[in-house]
C-alpha cells in the first residue's frame, strides 16, 4: 500500500494528496471546492471534537446553535470585518426552482427572488451578535460564554482536502463580558486550551503570538495566533483567537446596564478551529508508509492481527486474543481484533501502517506455546516480543511512549529548522532553500512586511509572545526595530 503513495522526498505535495485518500480519509465531491469527509476521516474529527468540546465546557462555555444563513444587511454593519469576507461569500437569492418550459430540465423561478439576499456563513459574529442584543441587559447576564459547532463556507478558487475547501467544519466561540479585562483574558485562555490540545492531543509544539495588523482577523482589534512547522518547512496557522472590541457590540446595538447604573456596551471575543488540524496532524507526523496518529487521537488505539494456517488454530488464537482485547478495553483503549479471512496478515500489516494505528499486535500458534506476542509500534516502526500475561499494562506504558515521542520529534524538528539571522541576502537563502521558521527584525510597518510577502512569499507568522526586547534593524528597510518576529512560508 505505501508503494502506491509519492514519498515526500520525490513531492511532498503529492505525498500529502496520496496519503489523505489512500489512508481513507476524505476525497473531493461532485460539488467543486468541497471535499468528503470519510468515516475514518470524521472519526479523527470527532475525536478531536470530544477532546476540545471537554475542554471548552471545563471553562465555563455551553454550546448553542446559530442559522447557516445570514442577511446581508447584518454585513454592511461593521465596515472591516464584510471587507475582509466579501470576496468570499456564497449568496442565495433565489427560494424556489420550477421546470423549464421548454423542457429542458429544471430552472431558478425568477419570481421567487429574495427581498433580501443571504449570505451563507462564511463565519458567525453578525448572526450571533444580532442575537445577543435580544439576550444582554443587565451585568447579571454576563458573561456569555457560548461555542456552536458547524460548517461554514468560504468560496476558495485554489482548494486542497482539509488544508483549504469551500466548504469545512469547525467550531467557533462568541463570548460578551463587561469589561475590556475580562475579554482580553478571555482569549488569551482560549488560545492557551488551543495550545494545550495541539501540544498535548495532537502532539504538536506550537508557537503562540500576536498576528500583526495586515495578518488580523476582520474586525478584531487584536488576534492571537498558534503557529505550527509542518515537514516540507512551511507553517501552518492551527488556530486563532480574536478580542474584538467593542466593534460588533457597537455594530449591533448590544448593551448592559451596569452595577452603577450606566448603559455600557460589552466587549467581545471569537475564537475557532477547524478540520485544517487534521492536515497539520498529517504533515505534521506522518511518513512514507502512511498515517502516524498520536494515541490520544487515533479512533483506534490497538489492532490485533492472528496469524494462523487453518481454522482449527485461529479457533484458539481467537480465545486468548479476545481475552486480551477485553484486557485494554478494561484500560479505556479502543482496540480492534481483525480476523478477516479475505486478506493474508501481511496485507493487514501494509493496511494498520497506512492508516496509523499506534500499536499492532500480531499472535500465532508458537506464541500461544511460549505465552508472547508480537509489539509493532507505528511511530518508529519498531517489533519485539512481550509477556502476554502483562500485555495490557506494557501497552499502556507504550501508547505513553508513543505519545511523547511523536511530540519529541515533531518538536526536535521544529527546533533544527528555526533560524536566526540578521542578513537580507541570508533570509532569502533559507527560505529559498531550507524553509522553516525565520526570526528576523521588522520595521513595523505594514508597507515593509507587504514587500516581504512580494519577494519572497514569506509573512509574519506571529509577534511570539515573551520575544525578548531587541534593538536591531529591519531586515528590509534597515530601519529600527526593537525586537524579532516569526516568518515563514505558508499554508
Amino acid at each position: 500500500m505505501a508503494k502506491e503513495i509519492t514519498t515526500r522526498g520525490e513531492n511532498y505535495s503529492q505525498w500529502y494528496n496520496d496519503l489523505v485518500i489512500k489512508a481513507d480519509l476524505a476525497e473531493n465531491s461532485a460539488v467543486r471546492g468541497s471535499m468528503v469527509i470519510k468515516p475514518y476521516g470524521y472519526a479523527i474529527w470527532e475525536k478531536m471534537q470530544a477532546a476540545l468540546d471537554k475542554m471548552f465546557k471545563d471553562t465555563g462555555h455551553v454550546n448553542a446553535y446559530f442559522p447557516l444563513f445570514i442577511p446581508k444587511s447584518f454585513f454592511s454593519k461593521e465596515a472591516k470585518h464584510v471587507e475582509g469576507f466579501a470576496k468570499e461569500c456564497a449568496v442565495v437569492t433565489h427560494y424556489r426552482l420550477k421546470n423549464a418550459e421548454d423542457g429542458s430540465g429544471i430552472v431558478v423561478d425568477e419570481t421567487a427572488k429574495l427581498e433580501e439576499e443571504l449570505i451563507v456563513r462564511p463565519t458567525s459574529e453578525t448572526i450571533i451578535w444580532n442575537t445577543y442584543k435580544n439576550w444582554i441587559h443587565s451585568y447579571r447576564d454576563l458573561p456569555l460564554l457560548v461555542n456552536q459547532w458547524a460548517n461554514v463556507v468560504r468560496w476558495e478558487m485554489r482548494t486542497r482536502l482539509f488544508l483549504r475547501t469551500a466548504e469545512f467544519l469547525w467550531q467557533e466561540g462568541h463570548t460578551a463580558h463587561a469589561t475590556k479585562e475580562e475579554a482580553q483574558e478571555e482569549a488569551l485562555r482560549m488560545l492557551d486550551v488551543y495550545v494545550d490540545f495541539a501540544e498535548n492531543f495532537l502532539a504538536i509544539p506550537v508557537i503562540k503570538g500576536d498576528k500583526t495588523e495586515n495578518e488580523r482577523f476582520a474586525g478584531a482589534e487584536n488576534t492571537y495566533t498558534f503557529e505550527a512547522l509542518m515537514q516540507d518547512g512551511k507553517a501552518l496557522q492551527t488556530g486563532t483567537s480574536h478580542f474584538l472590541g467593542q466593534n460588533f457590540a457597537k455594530a449591533f446595538d448590544v448593551t448592559y446596564t451596569s452595577k452603577e447604573g450606566k448603559e455600557e456596551y460589552v466587549w467581545a471575543t471569537s475564537w475557532g478551529v477547524t478540520t485544517r488540524m487534521i492536515g497539520a496532524l498529517i504533515m505534521s507526523h506522518s511518513d512514507d508508509n502512511g498515517l502516524v496518529l498520536p494515541p490520544k487521537i487515533a479512533p483506534t488505539h490497538v489492532v490485533i492481527v492472528p496469524i494462523y494456517k487453518n481454522p482449527e488454530q485461529l479457533e484458539q488464537i481467537s480465545l486468548k486474543a479476545n481475552e486480551i482485547k477485553k484486557q485494554l478495553e478494561a484500560k479505556g483503549l479502543t482496540v480492534k481484533y481483525d480476523n478477516r479471512d479475505t486478506h493474508k496478515p501481511g496485507w493487514k500489516f501494509a493496511e494498520y501502517e497506512l492508516k496509523g494505528i499506534p500499536v499492532r499486535l500480531a499472535i500465532g500458534p508458537r506464541d500461544l506455546e511460549n505465552g508472547t506476542i508480537e509489539v509493532a509500534r507505528r511511530d518508529t516502526l519498531e517489533k519485539s516480543v512481550q509477556e502476554i500475561n502483562s500485555i495490557a499494562d506494557h501497552v499502556v506504558g507504550l501508547l505513553d511512549a508513543i505519545q511523547q515521542n511523536i511530540f519529541n520529534k515533531a518538536l526536535k524538528f521544529r527546533e533544527a529548522n528555526t533560524h536566526k539571522t540578521d542578513s537580507w541576502d541570508e533570509f532569502k537563502e533559507i527560505l529559498a532553500n531550507k524553509g522553516g521558521f525565520v526570526l528576523a527584525h521588522w520595521d513595523g510597518t505594514t508597507e515593509t512586511e507587504l514587500k516581504i510577502k512580494e519577494e519572497t512569499k514569506a509573512t509574519i507568522r506571529c509577534i511570539p509572545f515573551g520575544s525578548v526586547p531587541e534593538d536591531g534593524k529591519c531586515i528590509f528597510s534597515g530601519k529600527p526595530s526593537k525586537q524579532r518576529v516569526l516568518f515563514a512560508v505558508a499554508y
